[in-house]
């Protein structure tokens, strides 16, 4: 049955001209099922070409379970990333390519990433001479392989054709297991890449920033960005509770135990309604918890400021021994291991809370 615009606030959404991507990219392919789209979907192909128009993320992502079952090739996402056509960008990529500079894109490209995909968070940091990308789901079951593979190819590939042909990864870390096709990803983004990392990550560096977009139209840019930011607005309302709540996880993360009670005296009201407004926006607090932490521990462990047992206590670990064996659940490998292969230049990257401030 095709369904109207989904109208709860607790699913994530995406946008339609994602899967409108895929969808024509099947066409391409000749293995395009229009009817078996619109039931994966639920909505109808008419539907889909609406600029406002938002899908359900499962269903976004079930619909790429089915285009890599129908074209037969486990590394579709990457293919079809690699697709550049002008005519078929979302409102979005028209105004991230009609920016004066590689930076100001970039810049809102983290800011309206919601407006792409409300089940990823999407963060941008500078770590000396090498600006990141960092990718990371929501829940744990908003992880679809090809869905990030489409995006780091369309990340990269878009960039040479639309800004500099030579621009490269300094490196890359993939969320997921290493698949057979394992050796595309280096030939296309240029750098050395890890897999089963618990998170992706892209870097490149610094100097890129400052490339100016050749093709920009500035009378694109005022139309389109005027138009993200209504429909950005309109959104405004939906999961700003669950953001509320990690902002605050993450502040009382770096000075006292973590503490539900504690956290919904904060927001004025009782542990139960907290739980309550959490779930209608598809979330747990628990799992915002170990989404914070996981962050701050990747963070953290990149850098030489702290000894791994203080890191340990200050993402609120009983002992080292609990921290390592979360930190191998999250990314495959020990502290020490990464921290090896990732540690940042101390001089310039964010310094975690003082140990000492921390509440006993």
């Amino acid at each position: 049955m095709i369904s109207a615009q989904p109208d709860t606030a607790s699913e994530p959404l995406v946008a339609a001209s994602s899967t409108l991507a895929l969808v024509h990219y099947l066409e391409r392919q000749g293995v395009l099922n229009l009817s078996r789209v619109e039931q994966l979907t639920g909505l109808a192909m008419t539907e889909l070409t609406d600029p406002d128009r938002r899908v359900p993320a499962d269903a976004h992502y079930r619909l790429w379970e089915h285009a890599e079952h129908v074209t037969g090739d486990p590394g579709v996402g990457l293919h079809a990333g690699q697709v550049v056509d002008p005519e078929r960008m979302g409102l979005v990529g028209h105004v991230f390519f009609n920016c004066d500079t590689l930076g100001e894109a970039v810049t809102q490209y983290v800011r309206l990433h919601r407006l792409i995909n409300e089940s990823v968070f999407l963060s941008f940091e500078q770590t000396g001479d090498q600006a990141i990308l960092c990718w990371q789901p929501d829940l744990a079951e908003h992880y679809c392989r090809q869905d990030m593979d489409r995006t780091l190819a369309a990340a990269i590939t878009r960039t040479r054709h639309f800004i500099h042909p030579d621009i490269r990864a300094e490196w890359a870390d993939i969320g997921h297991p290493a698949p057979a096709y394992a050796d595309e990803y280096e030939k296309l983004l240029g750098g050395p890449v890890r897999f089963d990392c618990g998170i992706t990550r892209l870097a490149f560096n610094s100097r890129h920033l400052g490339h100016p977009i050749p093709r920009r139209n500035p009378y694109i840019y005022s139309a389109m960005l005027k138009q993200v930011n209504s429909l950005l607005a309109r959104l405004q309302t939906r999961r700003s509770f669950g953001r509320k709540i990690r902002r605050l996880i993450s502040k009382q993360m770096a000075t006292e135990k973590i503490d539900a009670d504690t956290l919904a005296r904060q927001c004025h009201m009782s542990r139960q309604t907290l739980y309550r407004k959490l779930k209608k926006e598809g979330l747990s607090f628990h799992g915002l918890v170990e989404q914070v932490r996981q962050d701050k521990a990747l963070r953290y462990v990149s850098t030489n400021y702290y000894a791994l047992g203080e890191i340990a206590f200050l993402l609120g670990f009983s002992e080292l021994s609990a921290f390592s064996r979360a930190f191998k659940r999250w990314t495959g490998t020990s502290p020490a291991e990464y921290r090896a292969t990732h540690l940042a230049p101390p001089e310039t990257d964010e310094k975690p809370p003082a140990a000492g401030n921390r509440k006993q």
